[in-house]
């Protein structure tokens, strides 16, 4: 039993701990090139936040690592099959609910720890505010905790040597042979303005990929996914007891 991980603890624990801060994992479910499981984004948060909570919890933080959300918002993979969308305004309904559970247990700081690019809880965040002004959400993208281009020759978008590589260290018998995998090309925008990223928009996955990769998973290794997840557990675990200690009146420099 993990007394961070509110799936394998109890109420017994539970009543006994006066938690200071929550941690929601958000994944997706969807393909990832042909080599890497529909749950790819799903098993990187449910290990990067054990991870990163047990290194928190050691060091003194009461915190609690609720289930990871397998949805996410895939409204450009509505082609691809069994790509599971949750839309923006869904996310938005179940944040709503989860926090009003957090505040009536006492929990006053919600991180919503992403890893699935799809998914962007900003607006969501401002509209939780006026709700539940004195729980303070933030939200953090696990993959952006520490330096890609100091550990992967090409990190790569989506299933490319990131992803390929943190898979293979967590999970490799989900894994196909590299072999198996596409190339993960991908197309760009025509653009100026997308290309260059002021402008925005969402991109018809299809469109831009064949085997449903953006990026090159070829050299991908578990070695690299174990220093770059380690990397980015330290960093992610110090943010979770640097916000633990405030009081969220005092967030301020």
């Amino acid at each position: 039993m993990r007394p961070y991980i509110l799936a394998e603890t109890n109420w017994k624990e539970v009543k006994s701990q006066r938690y200071k801060l929550a941690v929601l994992p958000w994944g997706a479910t969807e393909a990832h090139n042909y080599h890497l499981p529909y749950a790819t984004d799903n098993i990187q948060c449910d290990h990067i936040a054990a991870k990163a909570a047990a290194i928190a919890w050691e060091q003194g933080t009461k915190l609690i690592v609720l289930p990871t959300v397998p949805f996410g918002v895939n409204t450009g993979q509505m082609d691809i099959s069994l790509c599971l969308n949750m839309n923006p305004s869904t996310q938005l309904a179940l944040l709503k609910d989860l926090v009003q559970v957090l505040e009536a247990t006492g929990i006053d700081k919600l991180v919503i720890l992403n890893g699935h690019g799809g998914n962007n809880f900003k607006s969501m965040i401002r509209e939780l505010s006026v709700y539940y002004p004195d729980v303070f959400v933030c939200s953090a993208n696990w993959f952006q905790a520490s330096d890609q281009s100091q550990i992967f020759h090409e990190p790569g978008d989506h299933a490319g040597e990131m992803e390929t590589s943190c898979i293979l260290h967590i999970a490799p018998q989900l894994v196909l042979g590299l072999d198996q995998a596409g190339s993960g090309a991908a197309r760009n925008y025509k653009p100026q303005g997308l290309k260059d990223g002021w402008v925005t928009s969402q991109r018809a996955w299809t469109q831009v990929t064949e085997d449903t990769g953006v990026g090159n998973p070829s050299k991908a290794t578990a070695e690299k996914g174990r220093v770059y997840m380690e990397a980015s557990a330290q960093e992610i675990a110090g943010f979770f007891i640097e916000l633990a200690k405030l009081d969220n009146q005092d967030l301020y420099q």
